[in-house]
């Protein structure tokens, strides 16, 4: 398919609220000392800054990369209690992901986290029974307070209606439990936006090259900006390193003795064209500790993942032939062969989970937060999982204020006097923002319902602002790939409010071209083109 010949006009209209250019940010970062410089702008270090600048501090956080570049864009989408940490006895960790998966879902982000029904096989002669498996998902919905349904077992017939692409020989009986899910890019840059509303300064695309020290004390830190190369500096009077994958990188960096901290772990996914309807995900048991899941996400079959040991430089990591095979391989177990045609698949991606230090196989490695204060008092943190994010901010926020001298301690309002479901920017029912995108149009410029529908389960009430782009110049509201739902006006929308600075930002995280297989070399351009606009 072709992206459609009528070359949109490159997004030149002036906009309220636009966001200031990277000289001006650069400017603001150089020219203040702040209470608190978090490096690195996943979900971890984006959920401090939120909850810091909230808390009345004066915040700056900058990453290497894009915001959610790394790990954080390259999770398994779900929002879930963990239904697998049944199995090691720790109720109490579930029924605090149900918590938060629940507080996210109803108010802080039910535009962007969406109720999802999961199934999971039993088959015969496989590592779990159905008895044990309806018991689990009984307790399992018991821990949510039974407030997404009750977890029972259905017959193969009812499963294999639903999901025509279950593979039912030897399928004994299947368990149904409850959960959600996200498109994880599209809610980092919500938080990110959320920060920034609340005072933060954000940079993304400025790389760390040093630290700052007085009286062997890190204050601060020395910067790259990658997009142009100009270097420039932050003063800090407290420093968090939130690198994820790279957090002993800039341990050492401080203290070149430090001993590592951590160890990772690659987990693998791919994504396929969808052949029959999925109106429920798959989770499969493999063996006694690993699940292989198969879920509907962005119309689209998202299989994985893989769970091995990565000891390479993290910036190098990726799906290999060998990941893709063993996802397949696992996905068969439960899914016919003719919806696993390697021809089906559009994407394949991987990312690095960050686990404490330690022996033994990681996929049996308890994913936690891991937290260390370095010699010149840098706090390090990394691990923790996309469901808890919210929490894992407020604790690292409450450590921050427990150290031994720190200069926030009396600055900083308390963190449970936060407001503690304070929502994402764009909070709306996505049904009531869809119908409004479709009739509130001048007549014969009504908009595709499908993109409406996107617009409403990606941006919430934002929505608005991107019809407004169209309104302006009606070019914008094509499509930038016919085989799509979304519109050039989200690219100028990334570009000017959601610090897309490359194609891959609008492409891989701020849209979902990439993973649909749609980001060809002519859209390529002309996103690239678009972006040089500003410039």
């Amino acid at each position: 398919m072709t992206t459609p010949q009528s070359v949109p006009t490159l997004g030149t209209h002036p906009a309220a609220g636009i966001n200031p250019g990277r000289a001006e940010t650069r400017e603001r970062l150089s020219n203040a000392t702040y209470d608190l410089l978090v490096i690195g702008g996943g979900i971890l270090g984006t959920s401090v800054a939120w909850h810091a600048a909230q808390s009345g501090l004066r915040v700056a956080m900058v990453d290497a990369g894009d915001f959610a570049g790394a790990t954080s864009s390259a999770s398994s989408k779900l929002v879930h209690g963990g239904l697998r940490y049944l199995q090691t006895g720790a109720v109490k960790l579930v029924a605090e992901n149900h918590h938060e998966r629940r507080v996210l879902a109803k108010d802080v982000a039910p535009h962007l986290v969406n109720p999802l029904t999961f199934y999971l096989p039993v088959y015969k002669g496989g590592p779990v029974g159905a008895a044990k498996l309806g018991a689990g998902v009984f307790a399992y919905s018991a821990l949510s307070a039974f407030g997404d349904g009750v977890g029972k077992v259905i017959s193969p017939a009812k499963a294999k209606a639903d999901n025509p692409g279950l593979r039912t020989d030897n399928l004994k009986a299947v368990a149904v439990y409850y959960d959600h899910q996200m498109n994880d890019s599209r809610v980092a840059v919500m938080t990110v936006r959320a920060a920034v509303e609340s005072g933060a300064v954000v940079l993304n695309h400025a790389e760390v090259t040093g630290l700052r020290f007085t009286h062997g004390k890190v204050t601060g830190a020395e910067l790259k900006d990658r997009v142009d190369g100009t270097e420039f500096g932050i003063d800090a009077r407290v420093v968090l390193n939130a690198t994820g994958p790279w957090v002993d990188h800039l341990r050492k960096l401080e203290d070149k003795g430090a001993a590592p901290s951590i160890r990772l772990s690659k987990g693998a996914h791919i994504v396929m064209k969808r052949k029959s309807p999925w109106k429920a995900a798959m989770a499969t048991p493999i063996d006694k500790y690993r699940i292989t899941f198969a879920l509907p996400w962005e119309d689209q079959l998202l299989l994985g993942t893989t769970d091995t040991q990565y000891e390479g430089d993290p910036a190098d990591v990726r799906a290999t032939e060998e990941d893709i095979q063993q996802i397949l391989d696992e996905a068969a177990f439960s899914i016919q062969d003719a919806d696993l045609d390697r021809d089906l698949m559009t994407y394949a991606f991987a990312g690095l989970r960050v686990l404490p230090g330690g022996p033994g196989d990681v996929a049996q490695a308890k994913r936690e937060t891991v937290v260390s204060e370095g010699k010149g008092g840098m706090l390090s943190v990394a691990g923790g999982k996309w469901t808890t994010y919210r929490h894992i901010g407020r604790t690292v926020m409450s450590k921050l204020a427990k150290v031994p001298g720190s200069p926030l301690t009396e600055d900083m309002e308390p963190v449970s006097s936060l407001v503690r479901r304070t929502p994402l920017p764009g909070v709306a029912n996505p049904n009531a923002v869809a119908h409004r995108l479709l009739v509130d149009r001048e007549p014969g410029s009504r908009m595709d319902p499908l993109t409406a529908r996107h617009l409403a389960t990606h941006y919430g009430s934002l929505s608005f602002d991107i019809a407004r782009l169209v309104n302006e110049d009606p070019e914008l509201g094509e499509r930038i790939h016919p085989d799509g739902p979304e519109i050039w006006a989200q690219v100028v929308y990334a570009r000017d409010h959601e610090w897309a600075e490359t194609v891959d930002d609008v492409l891989r995280r701020r849209t979902t071209l990439t993973i649909r297989g749609l980001d060809d070399e002519n859209v390529r351009t002309r996103v690239k083109d678009m972006l040089n606009a500003k410039r």
